[in-house]
């Protein structure tokens, strides 16, 4: 949910208080704790591996952090401390990440081979309805209860689900070992999984695949302020509508992967994104309609979602479950630190070199074509062993 505000309600936000594309493209820094959480994952790893039920002493906490930055954001959004703003925001996306560790180490130990796709569908989609949450029905609802409201929205919301978490109980697995590995064993079995064949195209293929993407999305929701839409307008095409079509292609993105080979998967998802992004170019070529803008924005994101759900199945796939949290949180960290230039970028080729939208958006559309090019060779040189059949030998 704070992600979801990040990306898809703080530029729209931000350029209504008149602030530039150079800093709008530089958002991206508020995303640092998701680009550095594999820092502090072995931590989660040596203090909440034992059993699974113990990943609650991490997840609790976070969701607590996440009720209080909330509120409090709700009172300074509209006192104008922008700083202030963009620093409860920033420890909002500290509070999510940790917690995320802790749920996919869950989701490595809990799953086997045969349930990755729906198991990332169900990962996926649940982030998707936070971001549906965040950045499009409470942005869309702005327009009644103003910023306040919105993040006291966020605040009780995420209240609420710390309750549901509360009150769960974690499953376990039968067998499941009581010991917890020491952080000098977390750093020996990462270190050997970095020596497998082809972890380097590996890295390179999951830090590529958004980049494009990231390019044409940071600035999208800028090119439609300035085209005349009102927040409302974007809250509800994009932010709405396209995170609904975005959970779509997550459950797509899942029945492919539980179907067909993995990077089969990956590559028709990925061949298919491409369309969207150039329709997105066309827009900013020939102007916005509100056909237009539904069309590419429920298009790119239902073909987004789909390559993010057999991405991440993917990157599980790969993963050594006995250090799940660390391993994992490791390949999502380059997934994040991929994307990161892409906003940045665009940012200063629109402000300082005098770019059009439409020549960023056809930039980010061949970086996307690119990245299917990687396909192929990637297939050929990832050749890691299945992961352990049992989460702990």
């Amino acid at each position: 949910m704070p992600f979801g505000f990040q990306s898809t309600a703080l530029p729209v936000y931000l350029r209504t208080q008149g602030v530039s594309l150079k800093v709008i493209g530089f958002l991206g820094v508020l995303a640092l704790p998701w680009m550095l959480k594999a820092l502090w994952a072995p931590l989660v790893d040596r203090y909440g591996s034992a059993r699974i039920g113990h990943r609650k002493s991490w997840i609790l906490p976070m969701q607590a952090g996440l009720v209080v930055t909330c509120a409090i954001a709700a009172f300074v959004v509209e006192r104008g401390a922008l700083p202030v703003l963009l620093g409860l925001i920033f420890l909002m996306n500290l509070f999510a990440a940790t917690q995320d560790i802790a749920v996919d180490g869950f989701a490595v130990k809990l799953l086997e081979p045969q349930e990755l796709g729906w198991g990332n569908t169900a990962q996926v989609v649940g982030y998707k309805l936070g971001m549906l949450t965040g950045g499009g029905l409470l942005v869309w609802a702005s327009a009644r209860v103003g910023w306040r409201g919105l993040f006291l929205g966020m605040a009780l919301l995420s209240l609420g689900v710390f309750g549901v978490v509360a009150a769960a109980r974690e499953p376990e697995r039968t067998g499941e070992a009581q010991a917890r590995p020491s952080l000098r064993e977390i750093i020996e079995r990462l270190v050997a999984a970095a020596k497998l064949p082809g972890t380097g195209w590996l890295l390179l293929f999951i830090g590529t695949y958004k980049l494009g993407e990231s390019m044409v999305d940071v600035l999208f929701k800028p090119f439609l302020i300035d085209a005349g839409l009102t927040p409302a307008q974007i809250g509800l095409w994009v932010g709405t509508w396209g995170t609904v079509a975005s959970v779509l292609g997550s459950v797509a993105g899942g029945a492919l992967a539980s179907r067909m080979p993995l990077l089969g998967a990956l590559a028709l998802t990925a061949l298919l994104r491409v369309f969207p992004l150039g329709g997105e170019w066309l827009l900013a070529v020939r102007g916005p309609t509100e056909a237009g803008v539904i069309a590419v924005t429920v298009a790119e994101n239902f073909f987004g979602g789909a390559l993010t759900t057999a991405m991440f199945a993917f990157m599980m796939s790969r993963v050594d479950r006995r250090i799940g949290a660390t391993h994992y949180t490791l390949l999502a960290s380059v997934e994040v630190l991929g994307k990161a230039p892409g906003g940045p970028l665009a940012g200063l080729l629109a402000s300082d070199a005098g770019w059009s939208y439409a020549d960023v958006f056809v930039l980010g559309t061949i970086l996307s074509v690119a990245f299917v090019v990687l396909l192929l060779p990637l297939r050929q040189r990832t050749a890691h062993p299945p992961r352990p059949a049992s989460p702990l030998v």
